[in-house]
């Protein structure tokens, strides 16, 4: 290993400083930013800017800007906020909340490396306040009383989020449409998104709640079970999966999933969109009628405290990155003299760096096919390559000192 002589420096992007990048995908770069104002005010934010290549694409992004301000009208406590909407020179962005926490494709398997099932009821209890976020957003109207018709559209794990103290928040909301115009997608990204569809979305249908409440069946059903509900070796195989397949209960993949729990699954997951529930509220009463009922019924604190345990070893690292790396000297370098599509993951630059402090980051080479594995583990896992490495050096020393 080679020492880093110090950590890449932040990035000015207008009246924004970019200070890491937490995520690139085919649509756009996600990064941890700070929004400076007045006297000293300071904003952690999250900032999704839009990749070069569909920046020049003004029907996407026309789309994306409409979506985006209508998703910016959600006001609510289980909805990330969106906090700006706007282009600099190129690039358009949308600045939004900052949520201390995980999104549910981190969580639960994170719960099962550390081999603790995850409850039923912290799932439940997760999924009626999507409902919540869900039933506000489906009912909202403009100025004039007339409906928005706003529908997620991308009700997956990975856009679920749970902070640190409890809170559920739905991320994306009203983006995903913007998004199926965009040709160049991982494949893989396809596919797990689409596995998460409805059988109307798939048939190209218009959409309505409904749509929603399908989703995410078939996230809680996951969530439940430990099986995902829709699986395929190609696009074809998942839609044909979706539109005709046979949808078992899910007590038969975990016997001891309640009936009552049974029933709301198996009602959300209707093919037919008459049988389903009809509103977001309907499914989350099923949901809180049951918990309500139950011998334990979870609070936020509960849900807070069994995340902190479960990510007992990266709390601590989170916060420094956050509260650390935002007191950082002054950005280095303009925007105009970084590209935004300049590489900054190991999986492009053939490094990896863990940087617990600017001064004792480290820069490690590795051999092409060591990266590709290693590369392909993180995506499957869900956590970058960086957060991949810093795991396994951790255990292998815990390892030496025992």
């Amino acid at each position: 290993m080679q020492s880093a002589e110090h950590h890449p420096a932040p990035i000015s992007f207008g009246k924004f400083t970019l200070i890491d990048r937490i995520a690139v995908g085919g649509m756009a770069e996600i990064f941890l930013a700070r929004q400076a104002g007045l006297d000293g005010f300071e904003k952690t934010i999250v900032l999704k800017r839009i990749r070069p290549h569909l920046s020049k694409q003004s029907s996407f992004v026309r789309m994306f800007l409409n979506e985006a301000k209508l998703a910016a009208q959600l006001n609510h406590p289980n909805i990330v906020q969106i906090y700006d909407l706007g282009r600099i020179g190129e690039s358009h962005y949308i600045a939004m909340e900052y949520i201390f926490g995980r999104d549910m494709r981190r969580i639960i398997p994170k719960a099962d490396s550390l081999g603790i099932p995850f409850p039923m009821v912290y799932a439940l209890k997760i999924a009626s306040s999507v409902c919540e976020g869900l039933y506000y957003a489906h009912q909202k109207g403009d100025p004039y009383g007339n409906p928005l018709n706003i529908v997620h559209r991308d009700v997956t794990p990975e856009n679920v989020f749970v902070s640190f103290d409890g809170t559920v928040k739905i991320l994306d909301f009203g983006i995903a449409k913007a998004a199926n115009q965009i040709v160049q997608t991982d494949a893989g990204e396809i596919k797990g998104k689409l596995s998460y569809m409805s059988p109307e979305q798939c048939r190209g249908m218009s959409l309505d709640c409904r749509s929603d409440l399908f989703s995410l069946g078939a996230v809680l059903f996951e969530w439940l079970t430990g099986f995902r509900l829709f699986t395929g070796d190609s696009e074809v195989a998942i839609i044909k999966s979706i539109v005709e397949g046979r949808i078992y209960a899910p007590s038969y993949f975990k016997a001891d999933i309640p009936k009552p729990v049974e029933e709301i699954l198996m009602r959300a997951l209707e093919k037919d969109r008459e049988r389903r529930y009809q509103t977001a509220w309907d499914m989350q009463y099923a949901i809180d009628q049951f918990l309500t009922h139950h011998e334990f019924t979870p609070s936020n604190i509960h849900l807070s405290n069994f995340l902190k345990q479960l990510f007992e070893d990266e709390l601590e690292e989170e916060r420094s990155r956050v509260a650390g790396r935002i007191q950082a000297t002054a950005p280095a370098r303009p925007p105009e003299s970084t590209p935004s599509d300049a590489p900054a993951t190991a999986k492009e630059s053939g490094e990896a760096t863990a940087p617990t402090a600017p001064e004792d980051a480290v820069s490690v080479k590795f051999e092409e096919q060591d990266l590709r594995a290693l590369t392909g583990i993180a995506k499957k896992r869900g956590v970058s390559i960086d957060a991949l490495v810093r795991e396994i050096v951790s255990g292998w020393l815990k390892h030496r000192q025992s």
